[in-house]
């Protein structure tokens, strides 16, 4: 196994590199994290400490560390590391830290980078919604995320709610259960479910 093998001192990234890649598959954040870390702050700025960034903001926003994410990801925007999945990220962690407005404009710079990315036209869409600005665009942006990825509940409740605050309530509560039935853990998912029940059956 990698974690038990011996390497030369100067071979040691490498294998950090390696190990905290393989941990971050695993969904052992701790171990993962271990490695990644000493990968990042060794200084290096090329390709692999870029997806080793990546890798860290992930785990953050999955722990719920937004605003870690968030360093790890400007960052990478400083290394002049531009890619829609970048930006896309930082739309997620300042939604995260309560920034709407940040993210709305992470998010749109993430689609002029790349117009077809499904992680930046769901986020995109869904906080206009939340936001109640441009509800036509946020209704386009989320139903094109679930056209793109017709399985995807988070996709599905970002439509829902888009439909929601329009209006549509038929539609809005096909998405918004479909989504809770996948999610039904998910806090999000269940409080848009509640807003739309007590705007149709005022329970």
């Amino acid at each position: 196994m990698l974690a038990g093998a011996t390497v030369d001192e100067s071979d040691y990234l490498d294998l950090a590199y390696l190990l905290g890649l393989c941990y971050a598959r695993l969904e052992r954040h701790d171990e993962a994290l271990l490695y990644l870390e000493q990968v990042v702050t060794a200084g290096g700025t090329d390709s692999r400490a870029a997806q080793c960034r990546l890798a860290l903001a992930y785990i953050y926003s999955v722990t719920g560390r937004a605003r870690l994410a968030e360093y790890e990801l400007l960052k990478l925007v400083d290394a002049s590391y531009e890619t829609a999945r970048v930006r896309a990220a930082l739309g997620h962690a300042s939604w995260k830290q309560g920034r709407l407005e940040d993210g709305i404009r992470w998010y749109r710079q993430a689609l002029d980078l790349d117009e077809n990315n499904l992680t930046a036209l769901n986020g995109y869409g869904y906080l206009l919604a939340c936001a109640e600005k441009d509800l036509e665009t946020a209704l386009t942006c989320c139903r094109r995320a679930l056209d793109g990825a017709p399985g995807n509940a988070a996709y599905a409740d970002s439509l829902g709610w888009a439909c929601f605050k329009l209006g549509r309530m038929e539609e809005a509560g096909r998405y918004l259960y479909e989504a809770a039935e996948v999610l039904p853990d998910n806090e999000e998912c269940r409080e848009h479910v509640k807003a739309f029940e007590k705007a149709v059956l005022g329970s």
